[in-house]
Protein backbone atom coordinates (compact mmCIF):
# COMPACT_ATOMS: atom_id res chain seq x y z
CA UNK A 1 0.00 0.00 0.00
CA UNK A 2 2.85 2.35 0.88
CA UNK A 3 4.43 1.62 -2.52
CA UNK A 4 1.18 2.64 -4.24
CA UNK A 5 1.03 5.85 -2.21
CA UNK A 6 4.66 6.67 -3.02
CA UNK A 7 4.08 5.94 -6.70
CA UNK A 8 1.01 8.17 -6.73
CA UNK A 9 2.95 10.99 -5.04
CA UNK A 10 5.76 10.78 -7.61
CA UNK A 11 3.23 10.75 -10.47
CA UNK A 12 1.44 13.81 -9.08
CA UNK A 13 4.74 15.62 -8.65
CA UNK A 14 5.63 14.96 -12.29
CA UNK A 15 2.23 16.20 -13.45
CA UNK A 16 2.66 19.41 -11.42
CA UNK A 17 6.14 19.91 -12.86
CA UNK A 18 4.80 20.17 -16.44
CA UNK A 19 2.71 23.38 -16.00
CA UNK A 20 5.42 24.81 -13.76
CA UNK A 21 8.03 24.17 -16.42
CA UNK A 22 5.79 25.81 -19.02
CA UNK A 23 5.57 28.87 -16.76
CA UNK A 24 9.36 28.92 -16.43
CA UNK A 25 9.61 29.02 -20.23
CA UNK A 26 7.60 32.29 -20.08
CA UNK A 27 5.44 31.74 -23.18
CA UNK A 28 3.76 35.12 -22.54
CA UNK A 29 7.10 36.71 -23.48
CA UNK A 30 7.05 35.10 -26.92
CA UNK A 31 4.98 38.04 -28.17
CA UNK A 32 8.31 39.88 -28.57
CA UNK A 33 9.40 37.34 -31.17
CA UNK A 34 6.62 38.49 -33.50
CA UNK A 35 9.18 41.12 -34.49
CA UNK A 36 10.63 38.60 -36.95
CA UNK A 37 7.53 39.19 -39.09
CA UNK A 38 8.04 42.97 -39.24
CA UNK A 39 10.36 43.00 -42.31
CA UNK A 40 8.05 40.88 -44.47
CA UNK A 41 5.05 42.98 -43.40
CA UNK A 42 6.81 46.26 -44.09
CA UNK A 43 7.90 44.98 -47.52
CA UNK A 44 4.23 44.18 -48.36
CA UNK A 45 5.05 40.52 -49.00
CA UNK A 46 2.36 38.91 -46.87
CA UNK A 47 1.36 36.65 -49.76
CA UNK A 48 4.89 35.28 -50.11
CA UNK A 49 4.20 31.80 -48.73
CA UNK A 50 7.81 30.68 -48.65
CA UNK A 51 8.87 33.88 -46.91
CA UNK A 52 6.08 33.52 -44.35
CA UNK A 53 6.99 29.87 -43.66
CA UNK A 54 10.63 30.80 -43.09
CA UNK A 55 9.63 33.75 -40.90
CA UNK A 56 7.38 31.47 -38.85
CA UNK A 57 10.23 29.01 -38.44
CA UNK A 58 12.39 31.93 -37.31
CA UNK A 59 9.71 32.87 -34.79
CA UNK A 60 9.83 29.34 -33.33
CA UNK A 61 13.63 29.50 -33.13
CA UNK A 62 13.57 32.76 -31.18
CA UNK A 63 10.89 31.39 -28.85
CA UNK A 64 13.22 28.50 -28.00
CA UNK A 65 16.23 30.78 -27.60
CA UNK A 66 14.31 33.29 -25.50
CA UNK A 67 12.96 30.61 -23.17
CA UNK A 68 16.46 29.19 -22.67
CA UNK A 69 17.71 32.70 -21.89
CA UNK A 70 14.88 33.33 -19.42
CA UNK A 71 15.61 30.10 -17.57
CA UNK A 72 19.32 30.92 -17.29
CA UNK A 73 18.52 34.45 -16.13
CA UNK A 74 16.02 33.18 -13.55
CA UNK A 75 18.49 30.62 -12.21
CA UNK A 76 21.23 33.23 -11.86
CA UNK A 77 18.82 35.80 -10.42
CA UNK A 78 17.05 33.46 -7.97
CA UNK A 79 18.56 35.05 -4.84
CA UNK A 80 17.58 38.56 -5.98
CA UNK A 81 14.13 37.45 -7.14
CA UNK A 82 13.36 36.07 -3.67
CA UNK A 83 13.60 39.63 -2.36
CA UNK A 84 11.40 41.05 -5.14
CA UNK A 85 7.68 41.57 -4.34
CA UNK A 86 6.50 39.95 -7.60
CA UNK A 87 9.45 37.99 -9.02
CA UNK A 88 9.70 35.86 -5.88
CA UNK A 89 6.84 33.75 -7.26
CA UNK A 90 8.95 32.64 -10.23
CA UNK A 91 9.42 28.89 -10.44
CA UNK A 92 13.09 28.66 -9.47
CA UNK A 93 13.13 31.54 -6.97
CA UNK A 94 10.14 30.07 -5.13
CA UNK A 95 11.57 26.55 -5.16
CA UNK A 96 8.60 25.12 -7.09
CA UNK A 97 11.10 23.80 -9.63
CA UNK A 98 14.60 22.53 -8.79
CA UNK A 99 17.53 24.39 -10.30
CA UNK A 100 18.87 21.09 -11.64
CA UNK A 101 15.82 20.74 -13.90
CA UNK A 102 16.39 24.23 -15.27
CA UNK A 103 20.04 23.57 -16.11
CA UNK A 104 19.04 20.24 -17.69
CA UNK A 105 16.38 21.68 -20.02
CA UNK A 106 18.47 24.59 -21.36
CA UNK A 107 20.78 22.49 -23.62
CA UNK A 108 17.75 20.80 -25.23
CA UNK A 109 16.22 24.20 -26.05
CA UNK A 110 19.47 25.43 -27.60
CA UNK A 111 20.00 22.23 -29.62
CA UNK A 112 16.43 22.35 -30.98
CA UNK A 113 16.85 26.04 -31.87
CA UNK A 114 20.20 25.41 -33.58
CA UNK A 115 18.74 22.62 -35.72
CA UNK A 116 15.82 24.75 -36.89
CA UNK A 117 18.00 27.85 -37.42
CA UNK A 118 20.37 25.93 -39.68
CA UNK A 119 17.42 24.91 -41.85
CA UNK A 120 16.82 28.62 -42.53
CA UNK A 121 20.45 29.31 -43.35
CA UNK A 122 23.89 30.31 -42.02
CA UNK A 123 23.16 34.06 -41.99
CA UNK A 124 20.07 33.54 -39.83
CA UNK A 125 22.08 31.17 -37.61
CA UNK A 126 24.71 33.89 -37.18
CA UNK A 127 22.09 36.33 -35.87
CA UNK A 128 20.85 33.62 -33.51
CA UNK A 129 24.40 33.04 -32.25
CA UNK A 130 24.78 36.79 -31.65
CA UNK A 131 21.46 36.80 -29.78
CA UNK A 132 22.61 33.92 -27.55
CA UNK A 133 25.97 35.59 -26.90
CA UNK A 134 24.32 38.87 -25.88
CA UNK A 135 21.74 37.15 -23.65
CA UNK A 136 24.54 35.19 -21.94
CA UNK A 137 26.62 38.32 -21.38
CA UNK A 138 23.49 40.14 -20.19
CA UNK A 139 22.61 37.43 -17.66
CA UNK A 140 26.17 37.10 -16.36
CA UNK A 141 27.46 40.68 -16.38
CA UNK A 142 25.73 43.37 -18.41
CA UNK A 143 22.36 43.48 -16.61
CA UNK A 144 24.13 45.17 -13.69
CA UNK A 145 25.84 47.79 -15.88
CA UNK A 146 24.00 51.11 -15.98
CA UNK A 147 22.95 52.24 -19.50
CA UNK A 148 24.76 49.30 -21.13
CA UNK A 149 21.96 46.99 -19.99
CA UNK A 150 19.22 48.97 -21.75
CA UNK A 151 21.32 49.24 -24.92
CA UNK A 152 21.68 45.45 -24.90
CA UNK A 153 17.92 44.98 -24.39
CA UNK A 154 17.21 47.32 -27.32
CA UNK A 155 19.78 45.43 -29.43
CA UNK A 156 18.06 42.10 -28.72
CA UNK A 157 14.84 43.50 -30.19
CA UNK A 158 16.69 44.74 -33.27
CA UNK A 159 18.40 41.38 -33.78
CA UNK A 160 14.95 39.79 -34.04
CA UNK A 161 14.04 42.23 -36.81
CA UNK A 162 17.31 41.71 -38.71
CA UNK A 163 16.99 37.94 -38.39
CA UNK A 164 13.41 38.14 -39.63
CA UNK A 165 14.62 39.99 -42.71
CA UNK A 166 17.19 37.27 -43.43
CA UNK A 167 14.61 34.50 -42.86
CA UNK A 168 12.10 36.06 -45.26
CA UNK A 169 14.82 37.22 -47.70
CA UNK A 170 13.77 40.85 -47.22
CA UNK A 171 16.17 43.77 -46.96
CA UNK A 172 15.70 45.65 -43.68
CA UNK A 173 15.78 49.39 -44.36
CA UNK A 174 17.89 51.80 -42.33
CA UNK A 175 14.66 53.69 -41.59
CA UNK A 176 13.21 50.66 -39.84
CA UNK A 177 16.42 50.12 -37.90
CA UNK A 178 16.52 53.76 -36.78
CA UNK A 179 12.88 53.69 -35.71
CA UNK A 180 13.34 50.39 -33.86
CA UNK A 181 16.52 51.53 -32.11
CA UNK A 182 14.92 54.59 -30.50
CA UNK A 183 11.58 52.93 -29.79
CA UNK A 184 13.05 49.89 -28.07
CA UNK A 185 15.57 51.99 -26.18
CA UNK A 186 12.60 53.93 -24.81
CA UNK A 187 10.85 50.70 -23.83
CA UNK A 188 14.02 49.30 -22.22
CA UNK A 189 14.36 52.48 -20.15
CA UNK A 190 10.67 52.20 -19.28
CA UNK A 191 11.30 48.66 -18.03
CA UNK A 192 14.04 49.92 -15.71
CA UNK A 193 11.85 52.81 -14.59
CA UNK A 194 9.18 50.30 -13.57
CA UNK A 195 11.80 48.23 -11.74
CA UNK A 196 12.76 51.29 -9.71
CA UNK A 197 9.12 52.11 -8.95
CA UNK A 198 8.63 48.59 -7.60
CA UNK A 199 11.85 48.85 -5.59
CA UNK A 200 10.74 52.19 -4.11
CA UNK A 201 7.36 50.74 -3.11
CA UNK A 202 9.18 47.88 -1.38
CA UNK A 203 11.33 50.36 0.57
CA UNK A 204 14.54 49.46 -1.25
CA UNK A 205 17.15 52.00 -2.33
CA UNK A 206 18.11 50.27 -5.59
CA UNK A 207 16.60 47.99 -8.23
CA UNK A 208 16.80 44.32 -7.27
CA UNK A 209 19.86 42.80 -8.94
CA UNK A 210 20.41 45.80 -11.21
CA UNK A 211 22.75 48.79 -11.12
CA UNK A 212 20.18 51.60 -10.79
CA UNK A 213 19.31 53.62 -7.68
CA UNK A 214 15.74 54.57 -6.83
CA UNK A 215 16.72 58.24 -6.88
CA UNK A 216 17.62 57.89 -10.57
CA UNK A 217 14.02 57.33 -11.70
CA UNK A 218 13.63 60.88 -13.01
CA UNK A 219 16.86 60.55 -15.00
CA UNK A 220 15.62 57.38 -16.69
CA UNK A 221 12.34 59.07 -17.55
CA UNK A 222 14.20 62.12 -18.89
CA UNK A 223 16.08 59.86 -21.33
CA UNK A 224 13.31 57.37 -22.07
CA UNK A 225 10.53 59.70 -23.19
CA UNK A 226 12.71 61.66 -25.68
CA UNK A 227 13.96 58.34 -27.08
CA UNK A 228 10.38 57.39 -27.89
CA UNK A 229 9.77 60.78 -29.48
CA UNK A 230 12.90 60.36 -31.60
CA UNK A 231 11.43 57.10 -32.93
CA UNK A 232 8.38 59.03 -34.13
CA UNK A 233 10.67 61.66 -35.69
CA UNK A 234 12.51 58.93 -37.63
CA UNK A 235 9.14 57.61 -38.81
CA UNK A 236 8.12 61.12 -39.92
CA UNK A 237 11.38 61.53 -41.88
CA UNK A 238 10.78 58.12 -43.45
CA UNK A 239 7.42 59.39 -44.76
CA UNK A 240 9.30 61.93 -46.88
CA UNK A 241 11.56 59.28 -48.45
CA UNK A 242 11.37 57.79 -51.93
CA UNK A 243 10.82 54.35 -50.43
CA UNK A 244 7.36 55.35 -49.16
CA UNK A 245 6.34 56.59 -52.59
CA UNK A 246 7.27 53.20 -54.08
CA UNK A 247 5.34 51.21 -51.48
CA UNK A 248 2.21 53.35 -50.98
CA UNK A 249 -0.27 54.98 -53.37
CA UNK A 250 -1.43 57.53 -50.76
CA UNK A 251 1.63 58.05 -48.53
CA UNK A 252 0.27 61.25 -46.97
CA UNK A 253 -2.31 59.19 -45.10
CA UNK A 254 0.56 57.63 -43.15
CA UNK A 255 1.05 60.91 -41.31
CA UNK A 256 -2.02 59.93 -39.29
CA UNK A 257 0.12 57.23 -37.69
CA UNK A 258 2.38 59.85 -36.08
CA UNK A 259 -0.13 61.15 -33.48
CA UNK A 260 -1.16 57.55 -32.79
CA UNK A 261 2.45 56.60 -32.05
CA UNK A 262 2.93 59.70 -29.92
CA UNK A 263 -0.21 58.83 -27.95
CA UNK A 264 0.93 55.24 -27.37
CA UNK A 265 4.39 56.19 -26.14
CA UNK A 266 2.93 58.82 -23.78
CA UNK A 267 0.25 56.34 -22.67
CA UNK A 268 2.83 53.72 -21.65
CA UNK A 269 4.90 56.21 -19.68
CA UNK A 270 1.79 57.58 -17.98
CA UNK A 271 0.84 54.02 -16.95
CA UNK A 272 4.30 53.59 -15.43
CA UNK A 273 4.21 56.96 -13.64
CA UNK A 274 0.83 56.07 -12.12
CA UNK A 275 2.09 52.70 -10.91
CA UNK A 276 -0.14 50.73 -13.30
CA UNK A 277 2.65 49.03 -15.23
CA UNK A 278 3.99 45.97 -13.43
CA UNK A 279 5.42 43.91 -16.27
CA UNK A 280 7.73 44.10 -19.25
CA UNK A 281 6.35 46.96 -21.43
CA UNK A 282 5.93 44.75 -24.53
CA UNK A 283 4.08 42.10 -22.53
CA UNK A 284 2.04 44.79 -20.76
CA UNK A 285 1.09 46.28 -24.13
CA UNK A 286 -0.18 42.85 -25.23
CA UNK A 287 -2.66 43.01 -22.32
CA UNK A 288 -3.54 46.69 -22.71
CA UNK A 289 -6.83 47.54 -24.53
CA UNK A 290 -5.58 50.99 -25.56
CA UNK A 291 -2.55 49.43 -27.24
CA UNK A 292 -4.82 47.20 -29.31
CA UNK A 293 -6.93 50.18 -30.36
CA UNK A 294 -3.80 52.09 -31.44
CA UNK A 295 -2.48 49.03 -33.28
CA UNK A 296 -5.73 48.51 -35.17
CA UNK A 297 -5.93 52.20 -36.12
CA UNK A 298 -2.34 52.21 -37.42
CA UNK A 299 -3.07 49.05 -39.41
CA UNK A 300 -6.17 50.71 -40.94
CA UNK A 301 -4.16 53.81 -41.82
CA UNK A 302 -1.48 51.68 -43.50
CA UNK A 303 -4.12 49.67 -45.38
CA UNK A 304 -5.80 52.86 -46.60
CA UNK A 305 -2.45 54.24 -47.76
CA UNK A 306 -1.49 51.17 -49.81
Amino acid sequence: MSDLTAGSTISNARLLAIPRLLRALRPHQWVKNLLVFVPIIMAHRLFDQQGLRRAFLGFVVFCLLASAGYIINDLLDASFDRQHPTKRTRMFASGLLPASLGWAIVPFLYIAAAGLAWRIGPAFSAYCALYVLLTMLYSLILKRKVVIDVLVLASLYMIRILAGGVAADVEVSTWLLGFAMFLFLSLALLKRYVDLEIAADAGATAAFGRGYLVEERDLLRAIGIPSGLLAVLVFALYLASDQVVRLYHSPRLLWLACPLLLFWIAHMWFLAARGKLHDDPIVAAAKDPASYVVGVLIALVAFAAV
